[in-house]
């Protein structure tokens, strides 16, 4: 048995981030949670207030030998739009901002270089946004944040932002998906 390893990261509403990334072999365990911010655990409803400082976010627990971290990154930059501030699609704030919260020097030195490149050849009309931050502390978001998507997936807000992300992963990344 592989040690795994974790990789935290936020790029807007956490349902979707979440369900995309469970899709991947080699992920153990993807949990939403609340990071980046100033206030001791904090609640759904105060993070989306805005006044938190954190950020939603969802933490990827992978076996290194069937993903690597540049790969968990190629995919969260596939799922979302590193250009838009504090922003994802219909979702405004701070807690919605592009995010990778590193746990060592060598996830912030493979974040900053991934971001960088990015920026640089990424092929977008605005500049890259990204945060690149060391992981200070990571809540749980509450339980019926869990597995959203995989619970809901009637929902509106699922079937209009979530699906698509899925689907990109099972298409962009067809050989890592779970069979």
């Amino acid at each position: 048995m592989t040690d795994t390893e974790t990789a935290t990261v936020g790029g807007g509403c956490f349902w979707c981030v979440e369900a995309a990334f469970k899709e991947l072999d080699g992920v153990e365990a993807v949990t939403s949670g609340y990071a980046g911010g100033h206030v001791e655990d904090p609640s759904y409803r105060e993070v989306c207030t805005g006044n938190t400082g954190h950020a939603e976010v969802v933490q990827v627990e992978y076996d290194p030998e069937a993903l690597s971290y540049e790969e968990i990154l190629e995919i969260f930059f596939t799922v979302h739009d590193p250009t838009q501030l504090n922003r994802q699609g219909p979702d405004v704030g701070t807690q919605y901002r592009s995010i990778v919260l590193y746990h060592d020097d060598e996830q912030r030195r493979i974040a900053e270089n991934y971001v960088a490149a990015l920026d640089e050849k990424g092929g977008y009309d605005d500049d890259v946004v990204t945060e690149v931050e060391r992981l200070e502390t990571f809540y749980r978001a509450e339980e019926k944040h869990q597995d959203y998507f995989e619970k809901n997936p009637a929902d509106a807000y699922c079937t209009m932002h979530a699906q698509p992300k899925v689907e990109k992963v099972r298409e962009r990344f067809r050989e890592k998906v779970k069979a």
